[in-house]
């Protein structure tokens, strides 16, 4: 899909995509379909054949590695802390013996899933700030290069003055070293 479609389809509805692409790629219902000449009924597909879903792009882009990882250990602790909340509340109904160690660990565990929830807001932070957002005007990475930039600006032109002070065979100096 190329810059100009994506562009535009945030403005299509769903349902106007798809119509659109099962115009391109299925035949009319009404036309009978036609096989190749020679081919069994069970070697190929018929050409009428539609798939049964369309892939639609997604709205949003993928987040960046190392959040996504981070997203994924987070969501897997928040499971197993479930879990194991769960189990203390049953082995404390049923008046069992591992009630008080389960409770213990649900506790511990809840301490590591919030730990594990601020590290994917931590992640997410420092890879935009690291990566840079442009779209928006505060952005620290476009400020970081605008500074840059001017330094870079003022060395050239620092060192194209001490050239031309060079070309003239040191006129301009105020003190011979």
């Amino acid at each position: 899909m190329g810059t100009a479609e994506r562009r535009r389809t945030p403005e299509q509805s769903v349902a106007e995509r798809s119509a659109e692409r099962r115009g391109r790629e299925a035949p009319d219902r009404d036309v009978p379909a036609q096989r190749r000449a020679g081919a069994g009924a069970g070697s190929e597909r018929s050409a009428d054949h539609r798939p049964l879903w369309v892939e639609e792009p997604a709205r949003r882009y993928r987040m960046p590695d190392p959040v996504r990882t981070a997203a994924v250990r987070a969501v897997l602790i928040i499971a197993v802390t479930l879990i194991q909340a769960m189990v203390a509340f049953l082995c404390t109904m049923a008046e069992a013996w591992p009630a008080f160690p389960m409770v213990i660990s649900s506790v511990v565990s809840t301490v590591v899933a919030t730990w594990a929830v601020v590290d994917v807001w931590v992640t997410r932070q420092v890879w935009k700030q690291r990566y840079g957002v442009v779209s928006e005007p505060s952005s620290t990475a476009r400020s970081l290069r605008r500074e840059r930039r001017a330094h870079r600006r003022q060395e050239r032109a620092a060192s194209r003055e001490q050239a031309r002070i060079r070309r003239r065979g040191g006129a301009g100096q105020l003190s011979h070293p």
